[in-house]
């Protein structure tokens, strides 16, 4: 296979999605303000958006081309959001849980999509207090985008493992790097996808699902990475909200370069080369529970190693992709930048170590939130 070249389609595009907390800036708990903050929100870009509680609110950007503007986008939203919230008497943070507010003083957003939901998995839905990060990879092909899904699964646990950021959960440290991620796994389409021989495949267990009355649509499907139901794109699902806008930068390049890694395979006709679910549900897991402080687990070779070797490793299997994407350069910076001064769950250890308070976890979160 020769070199990737950059894409002269809207293959590869990027869109990005990203869930913030709504806090109450005296007390830091969250705050059920979502309504009023999106009734005098201005965002440009793809605009602020409801979410599952009303203490949650989430941006969408544009379709970007490059990193440059995914960043653009990011900072401009997060800036115009912030007014938004501060004209309401409250702050936003971008953590995967929050420290300590308690699922019992949160309200599902009154539609009636959120309501059925609320009926339908009851618990769950009431329990799922968690902030992620989206990134949308345009894939015009359908066919081509399942081939490209089934082969992400050995790229998502480093993913998971630089962007994890939720440790804390109603007041107590979880011994995670990320717990959102194994409270999203609950969801009884959540997780990782089997693959599918073709487009058709795929529908018909979409189909299947909605005349069983497991789901009411194909949006109410939570896989790790899922065929977007509204555009032509993989919508990878997999990592907690970043804090940092650099660190939110270098997940979705990492995410592109996946992306396209497994798509030139697809195109190649090479075979896939697919671990086991159960060995990669449990690369996930532990790349959720020890972030960078440990072993990640391989899927390229089915091993286990020091997480910075694992993520060099990593990293070197995609440079060809983020070079041809102009992105090398600075995806390695931040990459490395990660692993020498450890991920949004460090930090907001070393926050409670330095504080000896949640509440000075959430001030440093927004701080960092909102800092360019």
């Amino acid at each position: 296979m020769g070199p990737p070249e950059r894409s002269r389609t809207r293959d590869f595009t990027l869109g990005v999605e990203e869930e913030y907390q709504i806090v109450d800036p005296h007390t830091f708990g969250l705050t059920q303000r979502a309504e009023p903050v999106l009734s005098s929100a201005d965002v440009s870009g793809g605009g602020a958006h409801p979410e599952l509680n009303l203490s949650q609110v989430e941006i969408s950007t544009v379709v970007c081309n490059t990193l440059e503007e995914v960043r653009a986008e990011l900072v401009q939203s997060r800036k115009e959001l912030r007014v938004a919230a501060e004209a309401v008497g409250v702050q936003i943070a971008a953590a995967g849980t929050h420290p300590f507010s308690h699922w019992l003083d949160q309200t599902v957003t009154p539609t009636d999509r959120y309501l059925a939901m609320e009926r339908d998995y009851a618990q769950l839905v009431r329990e799922h207090i968690v902030f992620g990060f989206h990134v949308h990879v345009g894939i015009e092909d359908s066919e081509a985008a399942l081939q490209t899904m089934e082969r992400t699964a050995v790229w998502l646990p480093p993913l998971i493992a630089l962007a994890a950021n939720s440790p804390f959960w109603l007041g107590r440290d979880t011994g995670f790097a990320s717990y959102r991620t194994d409270m999203c796994d609950r969801w009884p389409t959540g997780g990782l996808p089997e693959g599918f021989g073709s487009r058709a495949e795929y529908e018909r267990l979409v189909g299947s699902l909605v005349a069983t009355g497991s789901i009411k649509d194909e949006a109410e499907i939570y896989w790790d990475v899922r065929p977007s139901a509204r555009w032509d794109t993989l919508e990878f699902r997999v990592t907690d909200v970043c804090s940092s806008i650099d660190e939110a930068v270098m997940v979705t390049g990492l995410i592109r370069a996946s992306a396209q890694i497994c798509h030139a395979q697809v195109l190649s006709g090479a075979p896939p080369n697919l671990p086991r679910l159960e060995l990669a549900r449990a690369a996930k897991w532990r790349a959720a529970r020890f972030g960078l402080s440990d072993t990640l687990i391989d899927l390229q070779e089915a091993t286990a190693g020091p997480a910075a070797q694992v993520i060099e490793d990593h990293l070197a299997r995609l440079r060809p992709y983020l070079e041809a994407n102009g992105d090398w350069d600075e995806v390695a910076d931040l990459v490395r930048a990660t692993l020498r001064g450890g991920t949004g769950a460090d930090r907001q250890r070393r926050s409670f170590r330095r504080t000896g308070r949640l509440e000075g976890v959430v001030e440093a979160v927004i701080r960092e939130t909102l800092s360019e």
